[in-house]
């Protein structure tokens, strides 16, 4: 994002509102990728879920994506560093739309900024598969979408004001403290989807009046 934002023109990163907006069309790009894959995984855990049964078949995918979420915490936090290398499989996938990214440099017009987000979208990162992962548990694509949705949404206020402070942030990232404390965070909620998988789990809440008739 501060790599984004020191891009535009420096003119308009003097200006307020304008700055503002442009670093808004970068992330609703980005938002919009999140939410197109998890439309995907939804309806791919959907399906994966047909073919393994409906209960048992769920509970895996809830283990197996708190599990990787608890890793991913380990990572942040410093006390797992190869799990870096799970990034790497997204680099097909980069390879092949970084170019797109490229050609729409210099970004000059909103349009412009959209479009860049939905590339920048599939850039390779671990915590986004993480949520991918836990995506599968959500039954079908639209559950699937809204669920990536909200989680963009949610880094949306960090990642603008990493924009909007332009780079000031980063320094405090690399904070070792702050990446622990993540880190644990990050740890928490993936043993709480496993010890109480209900409270995390909509489809849950989908299905409670239907076990009740």
């Amino acid at each position: 994002m501060g790599a984004l934002s020191f891009g535009l023109p420096p003119k308009l990163r003097q200006n307020g509102a304008g700055f503002f907006v442009f670093l808004l069309a970068y992330n609703s790009g980005r938002v919009l990728s999140y939410a197109v894959a998890g439309g995907l995984i939804g309806y791919l855990g959907a399906a994966l879920l047909d073919f393994m049964g409906p209960g048992q078949g769920h509970r895996w995918l809830q283990w197996f994506a708190a599990l990787i979420m608890v890793l991913i915490g380990l990572h942040i936090a410093g006390w797992l560093p190869r799990l870096a290398q799970v990034e790497r499989i997204g680099a097909p996938l980069w390879r092949l739309l970084e170019p797109f990214g490229r050609r729409l440099m210099p970004v000059r017009s909103i349009p412009q900024a959209l479009a860049y987000g939905v590339v920048w979208g599939w850039l390779p990162c671990g915590l986004v598969y993480t949520m991918l992962i836990s995506t599968a548990t959500k039954v079908g694509p639209a559950n699937g979408a809204l669920y990536m949705a909200a989680f963009g949404l949610g880094t949306l206020p960090s990642v603008m004001a990493t924009g909007l402070l332009a780079g000031r942030l980063y320094r405090y990232a690399q904070n070792p403290y702050l990446k622990v404390l993540v880190g644990l965070i990050i740890i928490a909620v993936g043993l709480l989807t496993l010890w109480f998988p209900e409270l995390l789990d909509v489809t849950a809440y989908q299905r409670a009046p239907l076990e009740s008739e």
